[in-house]
């Protein structure tokens, strides 16, 4: 979705949903309402969102605000960066193939196996000792 100079799209792995405003800027990232370094500690998870913006040398050129909810913080992240990757491409369509052969477009599909009954957790079974 695009109004003006503003650019929206939503990411999701795992648990987590991500919606992403990229507003033309000087590079600023707000991640619920908290700077990235406040809200990422660790500089991978950083890596992990920024690299669209990287990728593309357009780390400058907007800023970006980020509403994220649900699942752990790596997944967090993988919701963001995909969320970034979709609004970049709004900003800008010749950027669809940069950023699909990084494999930034691609929804990371795998979530958490459910439990099945008469196993201890969804693949692990019980100890078993025959006397």
């Amino acid at each position: 979705m695009e109004s003006g100079n503003v650019f929206y799209a939503t990411g999701k792995r795992k648990d987590s949903v991500a919606k992403v405003w990229l507003t033309p800027g000087n590079g600023k990232i707000v991640v619920n309402k908290k700077d990235l370094n406040e809200y990422f500690e660790l500089n991978v998870t950083r890596d992990l969102l920024s690299a669209p913006l990287v990728l593309t040398e357009k780390s400058d050129v907007f800023d970006v605000r980020v509403t994220v909810m649900g699942g752990g913080k790596t997944g967090q992240a993988g919701a963001i960066r995909l969320g970034v990757s979709k609004a970049l491409e709004l900003s800008d369509p010749d950027l669809r193939g940069v950023l699909k052969s990084a494999g930034f477009l691609t929804r990371d599909a795998r979530k958490k196996e459910r439990k099945k009954y008469g196993k201890k957790g969804a693949r692990a079974s019980f100890q078993f000792s025959k006397r």
